[in-house]
């Protein structure tokens, strides 16, 4: 790392820190030659390869500008198409790939947009995933509501179950007790 003041070749770290969404280092930095102190940031590069060819930077803003057409209309702040980018990148790091194909960026955006608004997923998905009728639409919101009802019958049981646990530990005790 060569010294911004004086073009000494090389510097000592006397710091490192982490960013606040630990997707950075921000390191301070002594010259032995003139005794200066400067700060570099070190980031982790991720490149998507776009469909024809050319290698772009990652970028949450282009998540967010995406995702922001689906969510036309819908009930989505900034905050929460941030908290998308945040995760959408996250899961695309964690395949420990520097590039990623444009096509899986876009396969990766579609978990959290369904937890986050399944309308938006939807006008999403229908992109991602080459809705070519009405049939591929009929038979993401028929899952969509299996889901639903499976996680409403999970509820009902999981309630029932401490209901049940409830009345079996009061029944067992006698009066005066």
């Amino acid at each position: 790392m060569f010294c911004p003041f004086c073009r000494h070749p090389d510097s000592r770290v006397v710091d490192s820190r982490t960013s606040d969404d630990g997707t950075s280092i921000r390191r301070r930095r002594q010259c032995p030659n003139c005794g200066r102190r400067f700060s570099t940031t070190e980031t982790a590069s991720l490149a998507v390869i776009k469909r024809n060819g050319v290698l772009e930077p990652f970028s949450r803003e282009k998540i967010i500008s995406g995702v922001r057409k689906a969510c036309q209309g819908r009930p989505v702040t900034d905050g929460d198409l941030a908290v998308l980018a945040q995760k959408v990148e996250e899961a695309v790091r964690a395949s420990g790939a520097s590039q990623i194909d444009a096509n899986e960026v876009g396969l990766a955006i579609l978990p959290p947009l369904r937890e986050l608004d399944e309308v938006a997923y939807l006008r999403y998905a229908s992109v991602y995933q080459a809705f070519e009728s009405l049939d591929d639409f009929e038979e993401s919101i028929r899952q969509l509501r299996e889901e639903h009802a499976g996680a409403a019958r999970r509820e009902a049981d999981a309630s029932a179950t401490g209901a049940e646990q409830a009345s079996s530990s009061s029944a067992g005790r006698g009066v005066g007790e």
